[in-house]
């Protein structure tokens, strides 16, 4: 019996990085899977082959609408929703004096609103079932700010205050609601800063290195499952000492 055996885990972005690796993590501790992105081909035969029901919905998670959709077909096709995993995010960097309008309000509608939209449309679910487990992925740059990154930090550090105040509205009813604030992790979204810029973040972290997708996806489990019963509202740091 997996950690998440009879679960149903809804993950948004889950076709690559660190999405698809909590997606493949909790497939291995038992939990059907239904997982959102922009494109999904490719990673439903993955997960289909270890053992658990799979299905795939291509969605823009920011769009209100499309996302209550989304997730009427799934509590249907399911019959319940335990675990809600916020991970759909982009970047847009630059710095204030020269950022658009457009870069500000492309990542706080896809980082912030898509897991407004995502929980607005599980809470009613979860509600009735007296129970479920509400995970999003936050960054060390929400908890401290990052020069070029104010609309993405901005975006991260929303979800932990969207985080602790569903914990606390939605504890009464079972409800568990947790971030993740990943550091420097090796994964499509950095393979696109310049090699120097690696080299150099993973010098500054204290563990010397970069840390991987499924070093994150461990984390999830963790805040999914049982062995975490009694944690809410709380924003863990998977930074190898980036940001302690």
């Amino acid at each position: 019996m997996g950690l998440l055996q009879g679960k149903v885990a809804l993950i948004t972005g889950a076709s690559r990085g660190i999405g698809k690796a909590v997606a493949l993590r909790f497939a291995a501790e038992g939990a059907d899977i239904a997982f959102t992105d922009i494109k999904v081909a490719g990673t439903v035969s993955e997960l289909e082959a270890l053992g658990v029901k799979v299905r795939a919905y291509e969605a823009d998670a920011s769009d209100f609408a499309a996302t209550e959709e989304v997730v009427a077909k799934i509590h249907a096709e399911f019959g319940r929703i335990d675990i809600l995993v916020n991970n759909a995010g982009i970047t847009r960097d630059g710095l204030m004096l020269r950022m658009s309008e457009a870069s500000w309000d492309a990542v706080l509608t896809v980082n912030l609103k898509s897991a407004f939209n995502y929980i607005h449309a599980v809470c009613p679910i979860m509600s009735q079932q007296r129970g479920g487990n509400i995970i999003s992925m936050s960054s060390v740059v929400g908890m401290a700010g990052n020069a070029g990154q104010c609309n993405y930090s901005a975006s991260k550090a929303g979800l932990i205050g969207l985080t602790k105040s569903i914990a606390k509205e939605m504890g009464p009813r079972g409800v568990r609601a947790n971030c993740i604030a990943p550091g420097f992790i090796i994964s499509e979204m950095t393979d696109k800063l310049p090699e120097e810029t690696r080299k150099a973040l993973a010098k500054s972290i204290p563990l010397r290195r970069g840390g991987s997708v499924d070093e994150v996806a461990g984390v999830a489990l963790f805040l999914a499952s049982e062995l975490s019963s009694y944690v809410s509202g709380q924003v863990i740091s998977v930074c190898g000492a980036m940001n302690c």
